[in-house]
C-alpha cells in the first residue's frame, strides 16, 4: 500500500509539473463553460433594426420608443425611401426593416386598425425567426395597451417578409457555416500534420539543409493540399446546389475565387501551427481544440455574435471563418459583388500575409 501511495503521489508531481496538462485539466473546462454559457443561448440582444417612418406621427414614435427601449433591438438607421431596404440588408448591418404606413394614427383612428410592415433578413433563418417573433410581441402588447378602454377594438398588423430564405430553410443558414468549417478544418489539420509527420520522421532537418529556401518549401508542402482542398470547395458548392437547393445568386467566379483565398488562408495557418508543433498528436490537438470549438461558437456559424458579451464579440474578430461566411452569403443569398464583400476579402488576406511570414520566419530560425 505504501508503494501505491508513492506511485499516485509521483504521478501528482509529474501533473502539477506539466503546464499543458494543467491547462487541459482546469483551463479547458473553464472556457467551454464560460463560453457556452455566454454564447449558447435562444435570446436576441442588440439586434439592429431600421426604421422606415412614412408617417411619423405620435403613435408611430411611440412603437419605435417601446421596441427600441426592449433592450432587444438597437436601431441602425432611419429610412428615407423603400430603395435603401434591399442596400442596407446587402451591407449586412441590420438584421430587420420596419415599415410604418403613411397616415398610421388617422387610419387607426378611423378605421381602429393600421399596418406595419416587418422585412427580416432571413439568411440566419433562427435569429430571424427570433426576432421576427419578439417584434411583433413587442407590437401586440401595445395594441393591447390601446384596448383598455372599453368598446375599442384597435388592431395594429404586422406584415411580415422574410428577404433571401422566404421559407426559412436552415439549409440556408448551414451550408455557409459548414463549409467554411469543413475548408479550414481540412486545410489547416492536413497541412498542419504533414510538416510535424516529417519532424517526427527526421526528414525534415534533410529538407531544411536542402538547398531549397524556407519559401519553397512552405510553397512546397501548401500546393498539393491547396488542389485537393479547392476540390473540396466545388464538391461542398455542387452538392449544396444539387441536392440542397442553395442558390448561388451571385458570381461563381467570385465565389471560387474568395474560396480560394480561404483555402489559403486556412492552409498557412496550418503551416504555422505545424511548425510550433513538435509531433503530429500536438498539431491535431490544437488544430481540433483551437479551430473547432471557436469556428462553431464564435464565428456567427450558428449563434448570432451580437448576443454575446463585449469581449467574446473581440475575439470573434480573430476568427477567419467569420469573415469567410459573411463573404458566402453575400454572395450566394444575397447575390453581392466584390464592392458589398471587399473588406472582408481584405482581412482574409491580411490573416494570410501573417501567416505566411510567421511560418517562413519559423523555418528561417530552424534554418540557423
Amino acid at each position: 500500500m505504501k508503494l501505491f501511495r508513492s506511485f499516485v503521489k509521483k504521478e501528482f508531481y509529474h501533473i502539477f509539473r506539466d503546464v499543458r496538462t494543467l491547462l487541459i485539466l482546469f483551463g479547458l473546462p473553464i472556457a467551454l463553460i464560460l463560453i457556452f454559457g455566454y454564447v449558447v443561448t435562444s435570446e436576441i440582444k442588440n439586434a439592429k433594426i431600421a426604421i422606415l417612418d412614412h408617417s411619423k406621427d405620435e403613435i408611430t414614435t411611440e412603437i419605435t420608443n417601446k421596441i427600441l427601449s426592449s433592450g432587444y433591438f438597437i436601431l441602425n438607421e432611419n429610412l428615407n425611401t423603400e430603395k435603401q431596404i434591399e442596400e442596407i440588408f446587402k451591407k449586412g448591418e441590420v438584421r430587420e426593416v420596419i415599415i410604418f404606413e403613411p397616415n398610421f394614427s388617422v387610419n387607426l383612428s378611423k378605421t381602429g386598425q393600421a399596418n406595419i410592415q416587418i422585412i427580416t433578413d432571413a439568411s440566419d433563418a433562427n435569429t430571424a425567426n427570433l426576432i421576427l417573433n419578439y417584434t411583433r410581441a413587442i407590437i401586440q402588447d401595445y395594441a393591447l395597451s390601446l384596448n383598455k378602454e372599453p368598446n375599442l377594438n384597435i388592431k395594429i398588423i404586422p406584415q411580415t417578409r422574410m428577404m433571401y430564405n422566404e421559407e426559412l430553410k436552415g439549409v440556408y443558414m448551414f451550408v455557409p457555416g459548414t463549409m467554411a468549417l469543413i475548408l479550414l478544418l481540412v486545410s489547416a489539420m492536413m497541412t498542419s500534420i504533414s510538416i510535424a509527420r516529417e519532424k517526427e520522421m527526421g526528414t525534415m532537418e534533410v529538407m531544411l539543409v536542402s538547398p531549397l529556401k524556407p519559401l519553397q518549401i512552405i510553397l512546397g508542402k501548401v500546393t498539393p493540399y491547396f488542389v485537393l482542398s479547392f476540390i473540396n470547395a466545388i464538391t461542398i458548392l455542387l452538392l449544396s446546389y444539387f441536392v440542397f437547393g442553395m442558390p448561388v445568386k451571385g458570381s461563381l467566379i467570385l465565389l471560387l475565387a474568395e474560396s480560394m483565398l480561404f483555402i489559403l488562408m486556412s492552409l498557412s495557418l496550418g503551416i504555422l501551427i505545424s511548425t510550433v508543433s513538435p509531433n503530429q498528436q500536438v498539431a491535431m490537438f490544437i488544430s481540433m481544440m483551437a479551430l473547432m470549438l471557436p469556428t462553431i461558437l464564435l464565428s456567427g456559424f450558428i449563434f448570432p455574435i451580437e448576443n454575446m458579451p463585449v469581449p467574446l464579440q473581440w475575439i470573434s474578430h480573430i476568427m477567419p471563418a467569420r469573415w469567410f461566411i459573411v463573404i458566402l452569403k453575400n454572395v450566394m443569398l444575397k447575390g453581392t459583388g466584390l464592392l458589398f464583400v471587399w473588406k472582408e476579402s481584405l482581412i482574409l488576406i491580411g490573416m494570410t500575409f501573417i501567416f505566411i511570414s510567421l511560418s517562413v520566419k519559423k523555418f528561417k530560425v530552424r534554418l540557423e
